[in-house]
């Protein structure tokens, strides 16, 4: 009932799938889906072969010409095998093959012509083909690894070193049962999974009567025996009593050949190993003189292997049927059988020791001494050569590990390597970062050393600019222009409602001292200052003076700010240097008006003959020298300069030379000394 629960639990799950295939989405691959339930089927073949084939059988039908199609077929194959059905097993196998010879080569196609040459391997085993077996499994092992399938690559090692045992090649096999152990250990397979190369092992040293190291490694495999498959509990428990066997421990040899039939008498499908097991208790029974259960156990194990065709049984049982005639005292039935044994070609080693020994003690029986000591002689020289194959053995083992020492070394001088690459690497990296937090300190100096400059520059400047206004104020209202407009208006008028003069003269130098100390003044309170100045000077200058204002009304003056006296310095040049000695008309016009690009644009424009270097009221451009250098270092604060130009343009109606001095000030302009960043 459990391996039918199995069973059923596999087709639901496969019929599961089938229905889904079509809504699953991408990133859930039906191949790794498929992949778990081939492995779960393979698990459930060991115990109930017959019932996976079954449910196989209905699943292939709904499956497409593909490679999953074929894998399927591979289910089949083993059931085959497991119930020695080895004629279907080879049927599916050549289709299967047809298949693999049809396609592209590619990693899918190797694995599944792996899997193909490991089962025809399998066959030629258990028809006694022993060279066949051998290189079927070198093709898995080559199609195996191209297929990039190193999983399966330690059971093929395991197959192969079983066929070098049963050829008697023990070098060999135990060369391949160590390297099965070598893939496991790079594969990081857990121990329960090596369990069939430590039997393997074992039966090698038993060939080579190393008892010692034989029970080591069968000490190993017991651990492990819950975990096994049914037919690997039967090598387990048969070679191990064939080790027994060989020590001549009968007795306990007995008592593991019975165990491994109690074991494949639970599964009516395993017919080879119940028969290879009476076999082996036929010739203990026989060993022990027990020859009435001895003679029960050959003639039934008899029949089946002549079904089969197998030489190896056959020849042996013939070995045994020829002593128990011997036994039982009827040298006539012995000879009889002995001129019936049929000769083959691929018999291993111990069957032949064994009919050896039974000859030599046949014609000893009837008297034939010669022939005796011909075959006691094969006995010692297979002996001999068996100490040759230990030796054999033993120096592959020592080149096997020589060749794991040697690739360990390689792989430890690589580690080395790479260690001291990354150890270099590391050196550069705290060196890089080193570097890198040098720069940035030494970055981080010279940049405090620098705004330690700017500030002292600031500082400098700032200072040089609060004495050139000082000195400017001095410079634009003289004692000799106060005096002269104050004598003027004392004489001239007497009483308070006539000295507006004095009045606008004294309101004149308490503003000019007020915006002395400022940065940044108003607009509306620049042109009112221009305005109390022109008032003054407008009596000096004349009646052909005329003074235009144009502003733009969009401008809200009181919210423009400007640098203070950036107005006073150019119409007080103007009128000192250009119009005051001027003959005929005198225009001074201030334009202010407001660009799209949000900056003000303001011009102060007369017609004096324009900017001369050499006048004779040229003065000390102290004025200017205040404004540009006010301007250069606001303008270091501000994303957006102040821009100022100084041109001779042509002015008013009669076409006259005169100075233009134009300031575009943005609106978002600021007076402090911060740093902004630019846009």
């Amino acid at each position: 009932m459990k391996h039918y629960y199995k069973v059923g639990i596999g087709v639901g799950l496969f019929f599961l799938w089938m229905m889904m295939g079509c809504g699953v989405k991408e990133n859930r691959s039906p191949v790794d889906f498929f992949e778990r339930f081939y492995q779960q089927m393979e698990r459930i073949s060991a115990e109930s072969p017959e019932h996976v084939s079954r449910m196989v059988d209905r699943i292939i039908p709904s499956v497409k010409d593909s490679t999953m199609y074929y894998r399927l077929l591979l289910l089949k194959v083993r059931s085959c095998f497991l119930s020695f059905r080895l004629d279907s097993a080879s049927y599916f196998l050549d289709k299967i093959g047809a298949f693999c010879d049809r396609q592209a080569d590619s990693p899918e196609v190797a694995r599944l012509y792996a899997m193909v040459y490991n089962a025809r391997g399998n066959i030629c085993v258990r028809t006694s083909q022993a060279d066949s077996a051998c290189q079927c499994y070198l093709k898995s092992f080559e199609y195996a690894t191209r297929g990039g399938n190193r999983e399966s690559l330690p059971d093929i090692c395991l197959n192969l070193a079983d066929v070098y045992v049963k050829k008697g090649r023990y070098d060999l096999g135990a060369l391949w049962y160590n390297r099965s152990l070598s893939i496991a250990d790079s594969l990081n397979m857990s121990d329960k999974q090596r369990f069939p190369a430590y039997y393997g092992l074992a039966q090698v040293n038993m060939e080579l009567r190393d008892f010692a190291a034989c029970d080591y490694y069968y000490n190993l495999a017991s651990r492990y025996y819950d975990q096994m498959h049914p037919f690997e509990k039967h090598i387990y428990l048969n070679n191990r009593g064939n080790s027994y066997y060989y020590r001549q421990d009968y007795k306990t040899a007995l008592k593991y050949f019975r165990r491994s039939l109690g074991v494949v008498n639970q599964y009516p499908d395993m017919n080879f190993e119940r028969n290879l097991t009476m076999i082996n208790l036929g010739e203990v029974f026989l060993l022990l003189n027990n020859l009435d259960s001895a003679s029960y156990y050959l003639q039934k194990c008899r029949g089946f292997f002549d079904s089969i065709h197998h030489s190896t049984a056959l020849y042996c049982i013939d070995t045994q049927l020829m002593e128990l005639a011997l036994k039982q005292g009827n040298v006539a039935l012995a000879q009889e059988r002995l001129k019936h044994a049929k000769e083959y070609d691929q018999v291993e080693p111990n069957m032949i020791h064994v009919r050896n020994r039974y000859l030599q003690r046949y014609y000893e029986k009837v008297g034939d001494y010669k022939q005796a000591y011909h075959y006691l002689k094969e006995n010692h020289r297979m002996d001999d050569s068996i100490r040759n194959e230990r030796v054999k053995m033993r120096a592959a083992e020592i080149e096997l590990k020589y060749e794991q020492d040697s690739t360990l070394m390689k792989k430890e001088i690589f580690i080395r390597e790479k260690e001291n690459q990354l150890l270099q690497m590391h050196q550069w990296m705290y060196i890089i970062v080193g570097g890198c937090f040098l720069l940035i300190a030494v970055a981080f100096v010279i940049i405090l050393y620098r705004k330690r400059l700017q500030e002292k520059e600031q500082w400098r400047m700032q200072s040089a600019i609060s004495s050139l206004r000082l000195e400017n104020v001095r410079n634009r209202i003289s004692p000799h222009f106060v005096f002269n407009v104050l004598n003027r208006e004392m004489n001239l008028h007497k009483g308070e409602a006539e000295s507006k003069n004095l009045i606008g003269l004294t309101k004149l130098i308490r503003r000019n001292l007020e915006l002395t100390d400022c940065l940044a003044v108003s607009l509306a309170d620049e042109l009112e200052f221009v305005d109390t100045y022109v008032d003054l000077e407008k009596e000096s200058l004349g009646d052909d003076f005329h003074f235009q204002q144009e502003l733009d009304e969009r401008i809200d003056l009181q919210a423009v700010k400007v640098p203070s006296m950036l107005l006073q310095i150019p119409v007080e040049n103007a009128i000192k240097h250009g119009l005051r000695l001027k003959e005929g008309k005198r225009l001074l016009i201030i334009k202010v008006s407001r660009l799209d690009d949000g900056q003000v644009d303001i011009v102060v424009c007369d017609n004096g003959g324009g900017y001369r270097p050499v006048s004779v009221n040229r003065g000390t451009g102290t004025g200017m020298k205040v404004i540009t250098q006010t301007i250069q270092l606001l303008n270091a604060y501000n994303p957006r300069p102040i821009l100022v130009k100084i041109n001779n343009v042509v002015v008013g109606d009669e076409n006259e030379m005169g100075c233009e001095v134009r300031f575009v000030v943005p609106l978002n302009y600021s007076f402090q000394f911060k740093k902004i960043r630019k846009a």
